[in-house]
């Protein structure tokens, strides 16, 4: 994202806020609520990287902090509600269990600002945002449905909500295209991050034939397992 649009991003945020112009001028306040660790080499590392790049880019005109690790659910709600507490105009949760904890806080801090990943809420001063991942995901279908030699891929799963649906649709749509005779079995693991968990899942879709695999969980597990096990 170019600065221009970072900045337009921000003084529309402020504006939903309900800051003057004035305030405007002072650093803009941005609290992140973190599912994992900043260090888990995915989501939240993603997440983080393009926090280091807002505040690099805009220097003093905003001031970030974050909270990691947040379990969803009540200790979700009550983090965001501390960033709220504390000053912040413009709230980023970042993890779809954040979706209904977010509404709530943000009906009774009509003056900040909230964005949140992957959800389908609204509401006045909470927007929703997201990628167009499945699209990735589609591609990444075609090239396993080319690579198996077993015909078996397999899928480690995190939870079955809407993007991961998708997800695996995408995938296996792009995997059939290729090749009519492919299977792709899921497994849940039921974790946004869980190393052991996301590699005990990896290791059962190899010992179920899989010699393609791919994630939608945040370690890197998965790939050490295939790795280890001379899978791709």
């Amino acid at each position: 994202m170019k600065l221009k649009t970072i900045s337009k991003v921000l003084a529309t945020a402020a504006l939903a806020g309900g800051m003057s112009v004035a305030q405007a001028e002072d650093p803009i306040n941005i609290g992140f609520v973190y599912v994992g660790p900043t260090g888990d080499a995915g989501w939240t590392y993603a997440h983080d990287e393009a926090r280091k790049y807002v505040e690099e880019q805009l220097g003093d005109k905003v001031k970030t902090t974050y909270v990691e690790s947040v379990p969803e659910g009540a200790d979700g709600e009550r983090v965001i509600r501390q960033l709220a507490s504390k000053g912040n105009d413009l709230i980023f949760t970042t993890s779809f269990g954040y979706m209904n904890p977010t509404l709530k806080v943000a009906k009774k801090f009509p003056k900040v600002a909230f964005e949140h990943a992957s959800g389908y809420k609204r509401a006045d001063n909470m927007g929703t945002y997201f990628t167009r991942a499945y699209q990735g995901r589609y591609l990444t279908g075609l090239i396993a449905g080319k690579m198996t030699e077993s015909n078996v891929l397999g899928y480690v799963a995190s939870f079955p909500i809407p993007e991961v649906i998708r997800g695996i649709n995408a995938f296996t749509k792009g995997a059939k295209e290729v090749n009519p005779d492919v299977q792709v079995k899921v497994v849940w693991a039921s974790t946004w991050y869980d190393p052991a968990k996301e590699r005990e899942a990896a290791e059962t879709l190899i010992l179920q034939g899989a010699d393609v695999l791919t994630q939608h969980t945040d370690s890197a597990a998965v790939i050490q397992a295939a790795e280890a096990k001379g899978k791709y």
